[in-house]
């Protein structure tokens, strides 16, 4: 039971939200309700945040804390990408760049648990930056969609050009990370 419990901390419930909108946000995109998958996001992406924060402040750092987190982000902004990229409001190429690096990622993961004893998948520095500039790239998205204006444009493009950027370095340290933590599993005894 002590596990089952875990599900009703603070951090993990906050986790739970984000799973619980992301159809909503899906919805809300498709029928062009642009202001309300705005907030949904924006308060996904705080509580994202937030929930880290709690779960270090409160000492409820958990093993399913650990690996819902990056599920419910990853789910959200992989759906919101998906969406918005059908929807023709961010460039497919952008969006096809990113559901890359996510399925290599995840096929590796995959992989070396199953083959391993390597059951640690922290999140690097390069990969936090990117889940940034995801949430960034929806929410400028979004913004633009309510308000059609230049300067938005331009928000919206930057933020779209900088989460290619870290896509792509977040994807190359992950790989060689990733070969790195193999090359040292091999010399280990």
């Amino acid at each position: 039971m002590p596990k089952l419990k875990q599900v009703l901390y603070a951090p993990n419930q906050l986790t739970l939200l984000r799973l619980i909108f992301i159809p909503f946000v899906i919805v809300s995109i498709v029928v062009e309700e642009y202001g309300t998958a705005f907030a949904l996001v924006l308060v996904a992406g705080i509580s994202d945040g937030l929930d880290g924060l709690l779960a270090r402040r409160l000492g409820q750092q958990t093993d399913l804390g650990r690996y819902l987190d990056p599920i419910a982000d990853k789910l959200l902004l992989t759906s919101s990408f998906l969406v918005l990229g059908l929807e023709r409001r961010i460039p497919l190429w952008v969006v096809i760049l990113v559901l890359s690096r996510d399925i290599i990622i995840l096929v590796t993961a995959l992989v070396m648990v199953l083959t391993t004893s390597v059951r640690d998948f922290r999140p690097s520095l390069y990969g936090k930056i990117n889940t940034v500039g995801q949430v960034a790239t929806v929410l400028a998205t979004l913004l633009l969609l309510l308000y059609p204006r230049a300067a938005l444009l331009w928000l919206q493009e930057g933020s779209i050009y900088t989460t290619a950027i870290f896509t792509v370095v977040s994807g190359l340290h992950y790989a060689f990370a990733t070969a790195e933590r193999l090359r040292r599993l091999e010399r280990t005894p």
